[in-house]
């Protein structure tokens, strides 16, 4: 196997300043399922509005299949003009507070994943890791008219606050973060991960109240200060947006009516049904085609 300290560099000085703080990591790479973007959002969210340094820089170039996800490129008239740079890096970010902790952000690897976990996990002895925290969103058919759920997980069971569990044993492709927090684990290390439940007919835009109810969980898990205040007019917005569409469309509002009513009934009984894997199944295959239909055709320039 290749030395996994050979896919990434280190900043010399941003390193020996992270010496003795036994920070929380962050995995915020751009994976598998991402409903309502609450990933990419927490992770642009904190970049701009949190003081960070680059520590580390992966060497992309080994584990992204750039036939399958081509990067971005704008023509203009008679030249390219603009591309969409592909990176994988580990910030040193400072909260409101001046708590240090960690940010990996980037897209999940296509491949060569046995080395990138083993470079993260060298990541995590080196800078003594206390916690390495996951989120995601996932879809699910609930309304938006009720409360976000969230769907807790992780290694040490006296770290999770959740009351129910909203998904029973399920079998389903691995995500690059769950299969981290599987070996972290394994190991002994604490791995945490939060999948907030979006509505399955708001998937595709950024789904605020999720964001913000991730980054409140985590806040409060780890003791970090998230800036979610950054996301109050974006979270107005989204309820205004959302209530216009839904008061436009009687097919919407039936939809809206018969979940709250599903909804209802889970929590009337003393706390939610589990869906069947099918049930799941079918969620995940209805996200991941309207994920499809929406990405542009590939040009054969």
């Amino acid at each position: 196997m290749i030395d996994p300290l050979s896919l990434y560099s280190l900043d010399a000085a941003v390193a020996e300043s992270m010496a003795g703080r036994r920070p929380v990591l962050l995995n915020l790479l751009d994976g598998f399922v991402d409903a309502g973007q609450v990933g990419r959002t927490i992770t642009s969210t904190i970049l701009e509005n949190c003081e960070h340094e680059v520590l580390a820089t992966f060497d992309h170039d080994q584990l992204h299949d750039y036939r399958s996800r081509r990067p971005t490129i704008v023509f203009d008239s008679n030249r390219f003009t603009e591309l969409t740079e592909v990176h994988v890096l580990l910030h040193k970010v400072t909260d409101s507070h001046g708590e240090v902790f960690l940010l990996l952000e980037g897209p999940e690897p296509d491949m060569r994943w046995e080395l990138m976990l083993a470079a993260i996990e060298d990541l995590v002895d080196t800078f003594s890791v206390r916690l390495v925290i996951s989120a995601q969103g996932i879809p699910m058919a609930v309304p938006h008219t009720r409360p976000i759920a969230l769907t807790e997980h992780g290694t040490d069971p006296e770290r999770l606050t959740s009351t129910h569990n909203w998904i029973d044993r399920v079998e389903m492709p691995a995500s690059f973060a769950a299969v981290l927090e599987y070996r972290l684990g394994r190991r002994d290390r604490s791995a945490h991960g939060f999948a907030a439940h979006v509505p399955h007919y708001l998937t595709q835009a950024s789904y605020t109240p999720a964001v913000i109810q991730v980054m409140s969980a985590i806040n409060q898990l780890s003791g970090l200060t998230l800036p979610t205040e950054a996301l109050d007019e974006a979270l107005t917005a989204t309820v205004e947006e959302i209530e216009r569409e839904t008061a436009d469309s009687e097919e919407v509002q039936r939809v809206v009516q018969g979940l709250e009513e599903q909804y209802d009934a889970w929590t009337q009984r003393g706390g939610p049904a589990l869906p069947s894997a099918d049930e799941i199944g079918a969620e995940f295959e209805r996200f991941l085609a309207e994920q499809d239909k929406n990405d542009p055709p590939e040009s054969g320039m």
